[in-house]
C-alpha cells in the first residue's frame, strides 16, 4: 500500500496513507477505511493496496480528510495477526487521525473483518459518528471453533509469520470470541449505520449483515444482487457508500 506516514500502535509502526481536502489542514470531516482479513495465498502482502486511490476520491470529491492503513501482519506492517492486536491498531488509528486532522466528526468504513471490528470499537467510542460496513461478519465463531486450523490459515496467507507466535495460544483463541459485532451494533444505535452486502458473497453470507441490522434497529441496509465478497470493487457499492457519506457530511454541517 502506498503510504505517507505511520501510526504507532504499541511497539509497532503501521504504514498509513492520509490525505486532506484541498485547502484544508484541519476542520474537515474525517473517515478511516479498514481492510478485510486476507484469505488467499500471500494475500496479506496486498491488503488495502487499492485504498489510497479511494482516499484521494473521498478527499477530492466529498471533502473528507481520509485515511487508510494496514493492520499488523498485513501489507508492510510488522507483527502478527490477533484480533486484540487489530482492535488495538484501530484504536491507535482513531487517536492518530484526531491528533493529525482535528476532524469535525469521524466515520469508519470497514470491509469484512475490518467492518466487524469497526462496529466493536465504534460502539464504545463516542467520537465515532457513524459506520459503513461492507460485507461484515456477525461473529468470529467459525475461527474460534477450530483455532489451530485458523492459525494454520493465518500462516498460509502471511498474516502470521513469527514461528513461535502466539506465545499464549489459549488467549489468542479467547480473543476470537471476545469481540461480538452483533451486541456492538445494538450499543452503537442510534448512530448512523450503513450495511452493504453481496448476495453472492462466497465467504460471508448476507444473513450476517441482517443480524447486525436487526440488532441496530435503524440501519440502512442494501444487499446487492450478483455482488461478491470484494465490495470495494463493485461500482454500485461505492456509489451507495459515497452518497451515504455525503449525506453524513451535510447533516453534520
Amino acid at each position: 500500500m502506498l503510504s505517507n506516514g505511520t501510526i504507532v500502535s504499541g511497539s509497532l509502526s503501521l504504514p498509513r496513507y492520509l490525505v486532506q481536502p484541498a485547502g484544508k489542514t484541519e476542520g474537515a470531516p474525517g473517515v478511516i477505511m479498514l481492510h478485510s482479513f486476507p484469505f488467499g495465498p500471500i494475500d496479506a502482502r496486498h491488503s488495502a493496496s487499492s485504498f489510497p486511490e479511494l482516499m484521494d476520491r473521498l478527499a477530492n470529491e466529498l471533502g473528507f480528510a481520509a485515511m487508510c492503513f494496514t493492520f499488523r501482519g498485513c501489507g508492510d506492517s510488522p507483527g502478527d495477526f490477533s484480533l486484540q492486536g487489530w482492535v488495538d491498531d484501530l484504536r491507535a488509528a482513531i487517536d492518530h487521525m484526531i491528533s493529525e486532522t482535528n476532524p469535525t466528526g469521524l466515520w469508519l468504513i470497514g470491509s469484512n473483518t475490518g467492518g466487524s471490528l469497526a462496529m466493536c470499537v465504534g460502539a464504545d467510542d463516542p467520537r465515532i459518528k457513524g459506520c459503513a460496513l461492507l460485507g461484515p461478519r456477525a461473529d468470529f465463531d467459525d475461527w474460534a471453533a477450530q483455532p489451530r486450523k485458523f492459525l494454520d490459515h493465518c500462516r498460509s496467507v502471511g498474516s502470521v509469520q513469527t514461528p513461535q507466535f502466539p506465545k499464549d495460544f489459549d488467549e489468542w483463541t479467547r480473543e476470537l470470541r471476545r469481540f461480538r459485532p452483533v451486541p456492538a451494533a445494538q450499543r452503537f444505535a442510534p448512530r448512523p449505520l450503513l450495511l452493504l452486502h453481496g448476495d453472492d458473497d462466497e465467504s460471508v453470507p448476507a444473513t450476517d449483515t441482517r443480524q447486525l441490522a436487526e440488532a441496530h434497529g435503524a440501519a440502512e441496509m442494501r444487499v446487492l444482487e450478483g455482488a461478491g465478497h470484494r465490495m470495494r470493487h463493485d461500482p454500485r457499492a461505492m456509489a451507495v457508500l459515497f452518497g451515504w457519506l455525503d449525506r453524513q457530511r451535510l447533516d453534520g454541517e
